[in-house]
């Protein structure tokens, strides 16, 4: 039989990380494709005490039904925390639960996009909110990188010259792919441009809890009084990714159309799985448990560093990095990146081509995505002097 797919999904392509960790699985692989948190970053005792304890007490209510907003006690602390520690969330503002970052980015979508409107994105971008924008039949406009976010100039003219522009799309902390931090000074910028312009602003910040050098900087989210920034937050990367518990902090009214959505897509958030975040904020050492990440991640991301000083360098180029998971590396002009990324996957290391991350994969692209996380330290310095010795 020939299968007629709808034309907002026919066009798609699987995301391409996804297929890379496919083949990445192999335990013969050197990993340096996904973006998994570090095995020693899993507080896997704490969270088989609270489950079990939970299963113990309060069975029924783990496993039964919840409302679509979420698990109340989670929300409430989530809206106490995110307001004291992050200026995140004001009176106009709510808070939904849902099933990972990745459904915030949807359901935003699914309310307030209709085809042929424009979605403005840093340009390289996260792959997985991509695909989610094109499959609504969206235009995706990107906007050039600079060491301290996007290029403000070049915004101003796509907000002034694209059609139907509905949202801005940032992650502004240790940015997938780059590593880059949006400055604060750009920050403001950004929100004023929006604010100007009239157009939303969905700020994404999975890895903001993850810096470990340098200075915090303030959510764009806490400059929010005009109601239009929609904050998407995740403990994917701080506790578990396979809990899939996210949430958005938004002003009630777009919460409101978002819970609707989420309805007709899953009902509700795992009730357990949100139950087990609450327990691991509200009655462990939360800020002891992020403090011990940083320092997790900062001994790997030097050993990362001084692999590539060494097997790399001065002909591979990368990125700095305060924080996150990733490396951007760049290759010397002239380099035929998508074979430099296929001669290391049947040396068997894993990376992911920087073509996937554009709006447009048919512009050229000479860069390619490291993640230093995954591996253990042994292959992870392996894999890069693989790396290496591919470009000699």
């Amino acid at each position: 039989m020939e299968y007629q797919f709808s034309d907002r999904i026919k066009a798609l392509k699987p995301s391409a990380i996804r297929e890379i960790f496919k083949y990445a699985s192999d335990p013969g692989v050197i990993s340096l494709s996904a973006g998994n948190p570090s095995p020693e970053a899993f507080p896997a005792d704490e969270i088989a005490e609270i489950t079990a304890k939970i299963l113990k007490e309060r069975p029924i209510e783990a496993l039964q039904y919840g409302v679509t907003e979420g698990y109340a006690p989670l929300r409430a602390y989530l809206s106490d925390y995110m307001r004291e520690k992050h200026g995140v969330g004001r009176d106009f503002d709510g808070i939904l639960i849902t099933s990972g970052a990745q459904q915030v980015m949807d359901l935003f979508s699914k309310s307030v996009l209709n085809e042929g409107d424009t979605v403005i994105c840093e340009a390289p971008s996260f792959i997985g909110s991509l695909n989610t924008f094109r499959s609504y039949n969206v235009r995706l406009k990107g906007i050039p990188m600079e060491n301290d976010g996007m290029n403000v100039e070049l915004l101003e003219q796509a907000l002034k010259n694209e059609k139907n522009v509905k949202f801005i799309y940032v992650i502004p902390n240790f940015q997938n792919p780059t590593g880059i931090t949006t400055g604060m000074e750009k920050r403001r910028q950004i929100y004023e441009l929006a604010k100007r312009y009239r157009v939303l602003i969905l700020e994404d910040n999975p890895y903001g809890d993850l810096r470990f050098a340098g200075s915090h900087i303030e959510a764009l989210k806490s400059l929010d009084t005009e109601g239009i920034v929609v904050y998407a937050g995740t403990f994917s990367k701080v506790i578990s990714p396979g809990l899939r518990v996210g949430y958005a902090v938004a002003p009630e009214e777009i919460l409101r159309k978002m819970v609707v959505c989420k309805q007709g897509e899953d009902v509700h958030t795992a009730i357990l799985n949100q139950m087990i975040c609450y327990e691991f904020m509200a009655h462990y050492d939360y800020e002891g448990h992020l403090k011990k990440l940083k320092e997790i991640y900062r001994a790997k991301a030097k050993i990362a560093c001084d692999a590539m000083d060494r097997y790399l360098a001065p002909e591979i180029t990368y990125m700095p990095i305060e924080g996150g998971l990733f490396f951007w590396c760049t290759l010397p002009e002239r380099t035929d990146m998508p074979s430099f990324c296929k001669k290391a996957v049947r040396e068997r290391v894993c990376v992911v081509p920087g073509t996937a991350f554009l709006t447009d994969e048919k512009q050229p692209c000479g860069s390619f995505r490291i993640n230093y996380t995954t591996p253990d330290n042994t292959g992870l310095v392996k894999g890069i002097k693989i790396l290496g010795g591919i470009l000699k």
